[in-house]
């Protein structure tokens, strides 16, 4: 298969395009009073699932790039303990870290000088390609979460 055409398809998988809602969307207009609140019947309050979102991405990218780079602990370094958020501007940072994120991930499937598919220097059985099919997968799977957390407290579809 073309290059091109394997990037492109990988380009709309971590934008969220296809049969997905893009994080981007589920998370647009969401009210303040709806970030911290864990609905009835769910685990996570919308901001605990952006943080981990956020940290996962930055996680698999880092661990791509960086042969030296240490994972947060599991579970505790990739799940926020507290639902609220501890203000507007941990949102916001949270918000716009995830939005870089995910835009070195664009550029990294863009850089035709990158081989997708080599093994990584510091990890044989992983290639860029891997860690940005998880990405977008994790992604997706978790906006679908937000999304079912929105729907629970009455905040869906967006305004």
């Amino acid at each position: 298969m073309d290059d091109g055409v394997i990037r492109d398809q990988l380009e709309r998988l971590v934008l969220g395009e296809g049969a997905h809602v893009p994080l981007e969307r589920a998370l647009a207009g969401l009210a303040a009073e709806h970030r911290g609140r864990v609905p009835e019947g769910l685990a996570h309050s919308i901001w605990q699932l952006l943080e981990h979102i956020r940290i996962a991405q930055e996680d698999l990218i880092q661990y791509a790039l960086d042969p030296d780079w240490r994972s947060p602990d599991w579970p505790a370094g990739y799940w926020p303990g507290d639902p609220e958020p501890p203000s507007e501007s941990a949102w916001t940072n949270s918000v716009g870290a995830w939005r870089q994120g995910r835009d070195l991930a664009l550029e990294l499937v863009r850089d035709h000088d990158r081989d997708l598919t080599a093994a990584l220097p510091h990890a044989r059985h992983h290639t860029l390609f891997r860690q940005l099919v998880l990405l977008a997968d994790h992604a997706a799977y978790h906006a679908a979460q937000v999304v079912d957390a929105r729907r629970a407290l009455g905040a869906w579809p967006p305004g």
